[in-house]
């Protein structure tokens, strides 16, 4: 198994790293959850930028890279525009999408982008290519809020991502029973332990989906989301919390 490094944090060894995601709606609302964000026990910070009144305005966004880095200091960011379709705040057409990853790739400022698999290969592929032209590194992902799919296709979209290089596999879904979350914590060790060859981030989401935020040492789920406040998908936890619940798990597991 490939781990992957960003600034001081190696994703794939040991305990599941704390992503903490930077929501708000306007520029003041944004910098004070990032400051919050340096106060919690967060690896890696994901700014939603999705979340943004002016995400639309490309210019806007990147005038935020550099108060954002200024605040974070050496946290990696996670630059994510989360699609309507996919459980996000907004629209956007595919070009925009495409635009606002390319700036955020070419700002310096960013360690990591969010690249939805379903926006289509060509463009999953483009996007690859220009982020590791950039040192960026890219987590591919797919969400469904409405099911948990079958644990073969779970596992298939996790392989198609790698397959396009992607460096951190991701999917979130939604149970609509016990039985859907094991299922997903299925997929995920059975996909860390036959196929994947980097890391996968796996979560089942809302109030049941609750223990897959909390055993990914056992299974191979190399990150989990925890909440500075605001939520930004169903079933986070407050991040002190989440890093209490895993440094203990870690301990136990010896």
């Amino acid at each position: 198994m490939n781990t992957v490094t960003v600034r001081n944090i190696t994703i794939g060894e040991g305990i599941p790293k704390i992503c903490v995601p930077v929501v708000g709606k306007t520029e003041e609302e944004i910098l004070r959850a990032a400051r919050q964000l340096k106060q919690l026990p967060a690896d890696l910070a994901e700014w939603r930028v999705d979340w943004y009144e002016h995400v639309h305005d490309i210019q806007n966004v990147t005038q935020l890279f550099a108060p954002l880095r200024e605040i974070l200091g050496e946290t990696p960011l996670l630059f994510t525009f989360r699609t309507k379709q996919e459980g996000g705040q907004t629209g956007m057409e595919p070009d925009t999408y495409a635009a606002l990853n390319q700036a955020a790739i070419r700002s310096g400022y960013v360690d990591l982008i969010d690249v939805e698999l379903f926006t289509g290969e060509a463009m999953v592929k483009q996007l690859i290519k220009a982020a590791h032209a950039s040192g960026v590194k890219v987590v591919a992902s797919g969400h469904d809020f409405v099911k948990t799919p079958a644990k073969e296709d779970m596992i298939q979209r996790m392989c198609a991502m790698q397959c396009l290089d992607a460096d951190i596999l991701k999917i979130a879904v939604m149970p609509q029973s016990r039985a859907d979350v094991l299922t997903l914590l299925t997929a995920t060790e059975e996909m860390y332990t036959k196929y994947a060859d980097r890391p996968i981030v796996t979560m089942s989401m809302g109030g049941d989906g609750v223990v897959s935020r909390l055993c990914g040492e056992l299974t191979g789920s190399a990150v989990t989301f925890g909440a500075a406040g605001q939520a930004s998908a169903p079933g986070q936890m407050p991040a002190e919390k989440l890093a209490q619940i895993l440094a203990h798990i870690h301990d136990s597991m010896g």
